[in-house]
């Protein structure tokens, strides 16, 4: 299951600093994670789709890479951030 139109303007108006800021790194984050899940909730159901796991594993690569930019940049929006998506780190 995809992330719906309809959920990414709900998390860039929850993260952006203005509703059409798609591009804002917490917006970015607040995507990935939540593309994060949809795909970890279909691998439970599916364990033997290997191209699945892959996409994650590069979501997963690209949400740290981000989330590595953010805490140089912005160490209250990086622990901001963690504690609103409830992401360990």
């Amino acid at each position: 299951m995809s992330v719906t139109k309809e959920k990414i303007e709900e998390l860039t108006k929850e993260f952006g600093e203005n509703e059409n800021n798609s591009g804002a790194t917490e917006t970015q984050i607040a995507i990935f994670t939540e593309r994060i899940r949809n795909i970890t909730s279909h691998l439970k159901q599916n364990k033997k789709d290997h191209s699945g796991r892959r996409g994650l594993v590069i979501l997963v690569s690209k949400r740290r890479r981000l989330l590595d930019y953010l805490r140089k940049n912005n160490v209250d929006g990086y622990k901001n951030i963690l504690e609103k998506l409830k992401i360990r780190k």
